[in-house]
C-alpha cells in the first residue's frame, strides 16, 4: 500500500467515523472467508458494515471524530463494524460471536462513550431504532383508534335494530 493509497484509505476511515452512530471493535482469530463473507452480508442485511483496517490507520482516522478515545483497542487483528443505528452493529456482532468463537468482541463507542464487551453486549440486546419506532406508531395509534371504535359502536348497534326493525316488519 502505498503513501497515497494510505491517504484515501484514512479519509474514507474518517469519514465513516464522521456518520456512524457505533463502532465495535472485533478481533478475529482465525476466521475463513466463508465466516467473513457471511457476516458481511449479515451486517449488510442489517444496515450496518464490517471491515478490516489497519490498526495504524484506524488511529489516524480517529483523530478529530467523536471516537477518539478508543485507540488503545487498536491492537491486534482487528475488524470494525459500524453502523448508522445505535444498535445494530452491536447486535449482529454479538449474535455472531454467539456461533462463532473465532470472532471476539473487543470493545467499542457510540460516539464519545466507550464500551467494553459487556457495554456492547448490553447495546445489542436493545430494541432496534426501526423497532423502537414502530412501537412508538402504535402506542400513538392505539388511542386513535380506540377513540373510533367508541364513536362507531353507537352507530352501529343503531343500525343493527333499525335493519332488526325493518326485517319484522317485512316479515
Amino acid at each position: 500500500m502505498d503513501r497515497s493509497q494510505k491517504a484515501d484509505a484514512v479519509a474514507a476511515l474518517n469519514a465513516t467515523f464522521n456518520e456512524v452512530g457505533v463502532v465495535v471493535i472485533t478481533r478475529n482469530l482465525g476466521m475463513t472467508v466463508a465466516q467473513s463473507t457471511a457476516l458481511r452480508v449479515k451486517m449488510r442485511e442489517a444496515g450496518a458494515s464490517f471491515k478490516v483496517s489497519k490498526n495504524s490507520l484506524a488511529r489516524i482516522a480517529i483523530v478529530g471524530t467523536d471516537y477518539a478515545g478508543m485507540g488503545e483497542l487498536f491492537a491486534g487483528p482487528v475488524a470494525l463494524a459500524t453502523s448508522v443505528d445505535p444498535v445494530a452493529a452491536a447486535k449482529v456482532a454479538v449474535d455472531f460471536a454467539k456461533t462463532n468463537d473465532k470472532l471476539e468482541i473487543v470493545g467499542g463507542a457510540m460516539g464519545s462513550q466507550l464500551l467494553d464487551t459487556d457495554g456492547i453486549k448490553a447495546l445489542a440486546s436493545l430494541p432496534s431504532l426501526d423497532q423502537l419506532r414502530a412501537k412508538l406508531i402504535g402506542l400513538v395509534q392505539a388511542p386513535a383508534t380506540k377513540i373510533a371504535q367508541v364513536v362507531v359502536a353507537p352507530a352501529s348497534k343503531l343500525a343493527r335494530v333499525f335493519g332488526a326493525y325493518a326485517a319484522k316488519e317485512a316479515a
